[in-house]
């Protein structure tokens, strides 16, 4: 069996020297998938002979076959395991991302819709890797509105010209912990995990239906400002904290969430063009993934392949 060196310091030249043909990237693949489990779409069946000749499991109860990409976000997709290991690299080599059309130019592709639908796939399995967990503890919260390109309808209703902007409100969580310096008594906020969800709008009940999908349970102390969007939010939790929305509110109370909105505008800015609203969430998973394992280095590549495996739906 190949034996993948740990990659204590994974950049170019690690990755290169782990994933350097087609075959040893899907050798890995099978190596992660087979940790994961496989379940025969036909019976349910979780027991599986490995047939090497056509890279497909076969089910030992039904005999039926499943193969090495069937139920992973790779399914259907004709680009090939190396392509898709370089993209898993790149998208967590650095903190600031590329975009598609950097991608496909590293990549040395002709084609950008393939190059295009791959990325969107990791950035939607991202999100649902991290939609399996929930905030706990004590939570700020509050609402961003990011620049995003104008609709369609906008065009219409709003004789908005083409490449014209509008804005989308998004909700966005930071789970905090009060530490205090054992020296001078001071306490301080330390954030540990953020969520960031598109809002269709500023009505209280679905803020209220994205908030509850986040928590943990009613063990949970919120902090928000006094906006009315948060009015029920008391039901869900233990104790809702409000404070009036002002410069002191952002720098204490609400402190890392607003360090969250400022880095996200500004990777945004920085390597996107436009962004339309339908996508904006795909972004937004990206960006909340990679800050979530910020302490993980290495590890985000290894993790975004368990993505891959376990992401589809």
């Amino acid at each position: 069996m190949l034996i993948f060196r740990e990659n204590k310091d994974m950049n170019i030249f690690s990755f290169t020297a782990n994933f350097d043909s087609e075959e040893s990237c899907r050798n890995h693949f099978k190596e992660e998938r087979d940790k994961t489990g496989v379940i025969c779409r036909r019976c349910n069946h979780t027991k599986h002979y490995w047939i090497k000749s056509q890279w497909s499991y076969e089910c030992k109860k039904c005999r039926s076959r499943t193969s090495l990409r069937s139920g992973t976000i790779m399914q259907s997709s004709n680009l090939s395991f190396l392509i898709w290991y370089k993209t898993m690299f790149l998208l967590t080599a650095t903190k600031k991302g590329f975009s598609s059309k950097e991608i496909q130019r590293q990549l040395g592709l002709k084609r950008y819709e393939p190059v295009w639908a791959m990325v969107h796939k990791l950035r939607k399995a991202m999100g649902q890797r991290d939609d399996r967990y929930t905030l706990e503890g004590i939570i700020e919260m509050d609402e961003g509105y990011f620049t995003i390109e104008a609709s369609e309808y906008e065009h219409k209703t709003q004789k908005a010209g083409r490449g014209s902007k509008t804005k989308s409100n998004v909700m966005i969580m930071a789970e905090s912990t009060i530490l205090e310096d054992i020296e001078t008594g001071k306490a301080e906020r330390q954030c540990r995990y953020f969520k960031a969800k598109v809002l269709g709008d500023h009505k209280a009940d679905g803020t209220d239906k994205t908030f509850e999908k986040a928590i943990d349970d009613e063990q949970t102390i919120i902090f928000t400002d006094k906006s009315t969007s948060y009015v029920n939010i008391a039901d869900y939790v233990e104790i809702h904290m409000t404070e009036k929305s002002n410069e002191q509110t952002t720098k204490e109370t609400l402190k890392w969430v607003h360090i969250a909105i400022s880095n996200a505008k500004r990777n945004f800015v920085g390597n996107y063009h436009k962004i339309k609203k339908k996508y904006l969430q795909l972004y937004l998973n990206e960006f909340v993934y990679k800050l979530n394992r910020r302490y993980f280095g290495e590890r985000i590549f290894d993790r975004l392949v368990i993505a891959n495996i376990t992401g589809y739906d």
